[in-house]
């Protein structure tokens, strides 16, 4: 796959695990190109178990399997990599437990931190949030499409946009060419989420063309 963080799905905590599968399947059918499974309940068997559903969902598509924060969930599940916050265990320690091939995503909130992971060995930053959203109360930063933009260009890794994107702003987010776009809602309480990826796919793909 050429990107694998084109269409980024990252679910929701609060569906359960049938609904959860559910979601993952038709994301993937509708195009999703990487599924990062996030809880935020602290029940570690819970998360092993939900991650080890979803990675039997995603047998065989190549789409990869991410785990946020816990990076010994990902290790337990053999997933394909971690996304770290900028509260959780720092990504230099996170690369020495993972190794070399695992994929290793870093959030960041602002210019300094997106400064400062261009020298961490990390495969891609996640830039939250674009736009603030009833999800995440505690936004340090409001990028919007010019700081997205600016950051795009200063960048020497990969980007993946998160917060608040959805149907209405989504082909905006594209033209910054950033290279990944995540999505919760949008996907995840979309009646088809199947029908919602191959949307944002077209809507994504009408202004790079």
């Amino acid at each position: 796959m050429n990107n694998p963080y084109k269409l980024y799905l990252v679910t929701d905590d609060q569906q359960d695990i049938d609904t959860l599968c559910e979601v993952v399947s038709e994301a993937i059918k509708g195009g999703v190109t990487m599924v990062q499974i996030r809880e935020k309940h602290g029940d570690v068997r819970a998360f092993i178990e939900r991650a080890a559903a979803v990675k039997q969902v995603l047998q065989g598509s190549g789409v990869p399997l991410i785990i946020n924060d816990r990076v010994d969930v990902a290790l337990a599940v053999q997933a394909d990599g971690v996304h770290l916050g900028q509260s959780d265990m720092p990504a230099i320690v996170a690369r020495d437990l993972i190794g070399a091939d695992m994929i290793l995503g870093l959030s960041v909130e602002n210019e300094t931190q997106l400064h400062e992971a261009q020298n961490l060995p990390v495969n891609y930053l996640g830039i939250s949030a674009i736009f603030s959203t009833p999800t995440k109360t505690n936004i340090i930063k409001e990028w919007g499409i010019e700081g997205l933009a600016k950051a795009v260009q200063e960048s020497q890794l990969p980007l993946v946009a998160i917060g608040g994107i959805n149907d209405a702003n989504i082909r905006q987010i594209a033209t910054t060419q950033v290279d990944g776009i995540a999505l919760v809602s949008a996907i995840c309480h979309a009646a088809s989420p199947k029908q919602a990826s191959q949307a944002l796919l077209g809507l994504m793909a009408a202004d790079s063309d």
